[in-house]
């Protein structure tokens, strides 16, 4: 009898020895005379166990991990015996799906991650892909667009703009030509979640597309993939090729009149074209910049056409809405924020990786239930959330619910979902520094405050971290702060303030300045 094995083949898993891994495993296979399939998949998100070797077995599968070559050849050899014997090897974690990391996720968008063969179509199927399209084909368009406003979808990408709303404004448009443009420039720090999904699910993503291109009235989609993402953007073209011949892409999909097609395009290597009407320009063949609005995408979009701009997580969504319902989509989550959110736990962390949990989860539950506190031991100083951009939240707020709103009245912001762990041994100052460093490699230059704005803040901090005129100094990058925030044309320059005032609010002392100018004495600096 052939025994089932799985191992990722996601990127993260791969540069800790994945392949490695497998050939390993196919050559102790041969050699022991072991009749094997070996199933390439994605990851389950738990980086600290990869790579993570996975065996079907009646009640489960058993999970083997991290696995190093070394061990290969006695996991093989003890497998000759059955899972019996090979459950004594050292590395034996018991059956995945019930470890607590995985069992206590709610997970709706990555439920096939590291589940299936992620180019295998019948696999796809098999486990509920395109549920929710052809669920989709039985409404009209109309219906569909109302499905998603009811669900409370909002955008993953970190606006957390109501899907629904942008795929009304882009359906009411006059045709002939309207386009599904999906932004998976995924250039935050600590984020991953888009690259896993594309490497590990892309007909998922793909599905997602149908059912917004369906709903809007459009024949033509793009998915904008990181430059730096070359495995991911192998992966989304393999799986077009593979659904286009297969007759779920392209004129008449499976019979239902229905055209659609989807053409995948690397990115620049800017952070800017995250911003959507950037990404819009870059598609255009254009230096990346932002537009001004209005006129906005939904209206005026690609070569000037109606666009609906969606993250690779919201679009990933729409299947399970159309599939089960609105309301089963929105009696997961907390408040105005309904559904899952794709948490990525990365910097100082004990396992890091992603958590796919309903909203309203508090930060504590993430960072010590899930995370297990930092990986060197010492205290949490604080962690960043929403990427480079983001707010820096102390232990006193971990008991924050994760939700848009709830996040926004402590001062910080969800972002993408990204969560990077800092221990009492960071240094703020330095980070605050990064943040006006970063914004001045990464504006596009259109605006003013933004593209000058860093450039001054960057130099007033270093005078402020050498200790010239500190106070006054602060009192400057304070002002410059509020010039940002209130002036800039983009959310590049306007929330590049929240880390720099943050960190200056939250550890004074580590920019040389006595306690009073810290949370205290912020609108005093004002």
């Amino acid at each position: 009898m052939t025994l089932r094995l799985f191992l990722p083949m996601d990127s993260a898993a791969i540069s800790v020895g994945a392949d490695a891994v497998a050939n390993a495993v196919r050559g102790h296979a041969e050699r022991h005379n072991l009749d094997i399939e070996l199933v390439r998949t994605g990851s389950r998100g738990m980086f600290w166990l990869e790579p993570l070797l996975e065996v079907a077995t009646e009640r489960g599968r058993i999970g083997f991990g991290p696995l190093d070559t070394e061990q290969v050849g006695d996991l093989v050899e003890r497998l000759r015996g059955g899972i019996q014997d090979a459950t004594g090897h050292p590395s034996c974690l018991g059956e995945v799906e019930e470890l607590p990391y995985l069992k206590e996720q709610q997970r709706l968008i990555f439920a096939r991650c590291g589940v299936t063969d992620p180019f295998s179509l019948a696999d796809f199927l098999a486990h509920g892909g395109f549920d929710g399209f052809r669920a989709a084909l039985q409404m009209s368009p109309a219906e569909v667009v109302d499905a998603v406003i009811e669900s409370n979808l909002r955008g993953r990408g970190g606006a957390g703009f109501p899907t629904g709303i942008k795929m009304k404004t882009v359906a009411a448009q006059a045709g002939p030509e309207k386009y599904v443009c999906c932004n998976a420039d995924e250039g935050d720090s600590g984020t991953f979640a888009d690259r896993m999904l594309m490497e590990g699910d892309p007909f998922s993503l793909v599905e997602g597309m149908l059912i917004a291109a369906w709903a809007c009235g459009a024949e033509k989609g793009l998915v904008y993939v990181r430059l730096e993402y070359p495995a991911a953007i192998s992966a989304l073209k393999r799986a077009v090729d593979l659904l286009r011949k297969e007759g779920w892409l392209g004129t008449s999909i499976q019979g239902s009149g229905f055209s659609f097609d989807v053409e995948i395009r690397r990115g620049a290597g800017a952070y800017i074209c995250g911003e959507e009407s950037a990404m819009l320009e870059s598609l255009e063949g254009k230096r990346g910049q932002v537009r001004a609005k209005p006129p906005i995408p939904a209206i005026c979009g690609l070569k000037g056409r109606p666009t609906l701009v969606n993250n690779v997580l919201s679009l990933a969504s729409l299947p399970f809405i159309l599939a089960r319902g609105s309301a089963a989509y929105r009696s997961l989550g907390r408040g105005t924020s309904s559904g899952t959110q794709a948490f990525q736990l990365s910097g100082n962390v004990r396992r890091a990786g992603l958590v796919e949990v309903g909203f309203g989860v508090t930060l504590a539950r993430l960072i010590e239930g899930f995370g297990g506190g930092t990986r060197s031991g010492k205290p949490v100083k604080c962690v960043q959330v929403g990427g480079p951009l983001g707010a820096y939240l102390t232990p006193d707020r971990f008991d924050c619910p994760m939700d848009y709103e709830s996040l926004a009245a402590r001062g910080g912001m969800l972002g993408h979902g990204g969560i990077v762990v800092f221990d009492t041994d960071a240094d703020m100052a330095q980070m605050a520094r990064f943040a006006f460093e970063f914004c001045a490699i990464e504006s596009c230059g259109k605006c003013t405050p933004c593209r000058i704005g860093a450039v001054r803040g960057m130099e007033t901090m270093d005078r402020l971290l050498h200790g010239d005129e500190p106070e006054e100094s602060a009192r400057l990058i304070r002002d410059l702060c509020e010039v940002m925030e209130s002036g800039s044309l983009c959310a590049m320059g306007g929330l590049t303030p929240q880390p720099v005032l943050s960190a200056l609010n939250l550890f004074p002392a580590e920019f040389g300045l006595p306690a009073d100018q810290g949370v205290a004495g912020a609108e005093k600096g004002r």
